[in-house]
């Protein structure tokens, strides 16, 4: 018998019980169905949180106060002086820009609506930085820096929460911790980032945060950001701060007081959690291929012992066990492939589904289909139904001829 023989006699048999064949396969269809959801899902997320990153800026550095893998006595404060001295292009040629930030969780008010939102003490150089468009108004400038302006910034979504639109709100007045400030732009939406929405937020120039609102001993920064000239020059521009800090801080290599990320050790971190959750998820999702198939070996032991006298009888008339053994495996793996097929169509249909659901909550998330996960899918599953269909098939060729014929 050669494997189209082989292919044939198994759609006919298959054919033959196609409600017991339906239900056989209902493991592996859900099994599929549910590694290819993860797997999309998984891809999806990783997707979304590179990019999500990717729009907090180009090529930055995050600069923070304290090491938490080094235990110190004392540790310095990030000051504007640092910021400054990052600027020396003598000892940071690779550093093309610098925004010294401090932020609080504080009470935003208007006349008629109150919210708690981030408010951001920055430079005008924060702008370019952070890649803020505005759709209205102007950024802070050089002279409400040194003025200490009571000036504002406007996220989208806490426009909506205070005024109920996302337009005409230059020239408005809202109120943080009661203190008055006057609207001079609204921020473009951004969408979330692995730091928090980065649209429900307040931004107002440095020098007024620190002297009224945020008020941090030794008049501290909560952060520095670090424009590098290029990815390319990325470890080096790191390399340059640190040693600007160690000198300032009179520390010495090993035993810093700050912290300096990039942001390909934030997408690193990202791909790994994701990565870990998706093989997690579709471990558990491949459990009901298992059982999928152990439902395809207990099926198949039953067609064994119903075509017993079929079995038989064809030995008489001259087939080999590696004609049965075939004929058994074929059965055992075209369902596994069709549950395979099927599986795909489901996965397709859930992750589909699941972006819809995103969409309608205004979540920027859109699951991801792979080919890879599609040929995993279907190769898993079918190596399933030969694995589970290889006891049965080896059960049917090893039955004797005489014995076989004598099955009632």
């Amino acid at each position: 018998m050669n494997l189209w023989q082989a292919i044939v006699e198994a759609l006919e048999s298959l054919y033959s019980n196609k409600l017991r064949s339906f239900l056989t396969i209902l493991g592996i269809v859900i099994g599929v169905g549910a590694v290819i959801a993860m797997m999309a899902v998984g891809a999806g997320a990783q997707e979304t949180i590179t990019g999500s990153i990717s729009g907090i800026g180009s090529n930055l550095l995050f600069v923070i106060r304290g090491n938490p893998t080094v235990e110190l006595t004392r540790i310095e404060p990030l000051t504007s002086e640092d910021a400054e001295a990052f600027l020396d292009q003598f000892q940071a040629p690779s550093v093309a820009g610098v925004a010294p930030v401090v932020n609080g969780s504080l009470v935003v008010s208007t006349a008629g609506e109150s919210t708690r939102t981030t408010v951001y003490g920055v430079t005008p150089a924060y702008q370019q930085i952070r890649n803020y468009g505005l759709t209205e108004g102007v950024f802070i400038s050089e002279e409400q820096l040194l003025g200490r302006s009571s000036v504002a910034l406007i996220g989208p979504d806490t426009a909506e929460k205070l005024f109920g639109r996302r337009e005409g709100l230059v020239g408005e007045t809202l109120r943080i911790e009661g203190q008055p400030f006057r609207v001079i732009g609204l921020l473009e939406t951004k969408g979330g980032s692995s730091f928090g929405s980065q649209d429900d937020l307040l931004i107002i120039p440095l020098s007024t945060a620190q002297a009224r609102l945020i008020r941090h001993p030794d008049n501290r920064l909560d952060m520095i950001l670090v424009q590098v000239i290029s990815p390319e020059l990325t470890t080096q521009a790191t390399e340059e701060i640190a040693q600007i800090l160690r000198s300032r801080h009179r520390t010495r290599i090993g035993q810093d007081d700050f912290t300096i990320f990039s942001q390909d050790d934030f997408v690193d971190l990202a791909k790994t959690i994701t990565g870990v959750l998706t093989i997690f998820l579709g471990g558990i999702a491949g459990i009901s291929l298992l059982v999928g198939g152990i439902g395809i070996m207990n099926i198949m032991l039953v067609s064994v012992t119903e075509r017993t006298r079929e079995i038989g009888l064809r030995k008489a008339l001259g087939a080999r066990k590696k004609d049965i053994l075939i004929q058994f495996l074929t059965e055992s793996s075209l369902l596994s492939l069709f549950g395979g097929i099927i599986g795909i169509g489901l996965g397709w249909l859930i992750s589909y589904v699941v972006g819809r659901i995103a969409v309608a909550n205004n979540t920027p998330f859109t699951p991801q289909v792979s080919l890879d996960a599609i040929l995993l899918a279907t190769l898993f599953s079918t190596a399933v139904g030969l694995f589970f269909g290889l006891y049965p098939a080896n059960r049917a060729a090893n039955l004797e001829p005489v014995e076989a014929l004598r099955h009632e």
